[in-house]
């Protein structure tokens, strides 16, 4: 009797103790330590050679985007600088032709105040004249201008205006006669056209190839009219 009272007993002891082990929560350790794994030494190796690489690449490239901006400051002054000068060669490309004239013109002025005198010497004043023409022509030809005065040459449509023909028994036909208004080139380029008078032989002449040229000049002058 008395061994199931105190085998009762020790159940009731054990249900009494058993819902409190139950509910209490295990214990942290103290010297639990919640820190990252370490590298090892080749790994830690690894990342500072990839952190030295970034930041030698992050330098690389301020760099590079500095040399850019400059270039494209450099870009923009040159585009600048480009458009002046074309600016100032549209005004200014006659003027080296000026400097040439303003001689001509200072020569004209002085033959103009020696004409004007009561006891001008005619003889000086064509003399003047002349040299300020040949000043002129000199000045004109240092840019490449010839003058062309065709007289007693073959007629050529290309350079010569036919403003009229006229027989002649001294000269062949399709030559010129006589030189109207002198013309000039450009650096071999036509400015103006000679007006001249041609040459269509004598009325008596039978000469085919006479006949062609007188044609031609013929043609010439129809177009132009």
């Amino acid at each position: 009797m008395a061994n199931e009272e105190n085998t009762v007993s020790e159940e009731k002891q054990i249900l009494e103790t058993a819902p409190a082990e139950q509910t209490q929560e295990p214990a942290e350790s103290p010297n639990k330590e919640n820190t990252e794994p370490k590298l090892s030494k080749k790994e830690q190796k690894t990342v500072d050679r990839l952190q030295k690489e970034l930041e030698e690449t992050k330098t690389k490239a301020d760099e590079n985007w500095n040399e850019y901006l400059r270039a494209c400051a450099e870009l923009e002054n040159t585009k600048r600088r480009m458009q002046r000068d074309i600016e100032n060669a549209h005004k200014y490309s006659v003027e080296k032709f000026i400097l040439e004239l303003l001689p001509v013109k200072d020569s004209l002025e002085l033959g103009l105040d020696a004409s004007k005198e009561q006891n001008g010497n005619i003889e000086k004043l064509v003399e003047g004249t002349e040299l300020t023409l040949k000043m002129f022509n000199d000045a004109v030809g240092k840019f490449g201008v010839e003058v062309l005065d065709p007289i007693d040459q073959p007629f050529d449509p290309e350079f010569h205006q036919a403003m009229s023909m006229q027989e002649s028994h001294l000269k062949p036909a399709n030559t010129v006669l006589a030189v109207m208004q002198k013309g000039y080139t450009l650096n071999g380029r036509l400015v103006r056209p000679a007006m001249v008078v041609v040459s269509k032989g004598s009325a008596k002449s039978n000469n085919a190839d006479d006949k062609d040229s007188g044609e031609k000049v013929g043609k010439n002058i129809d177009e132009q009219a």
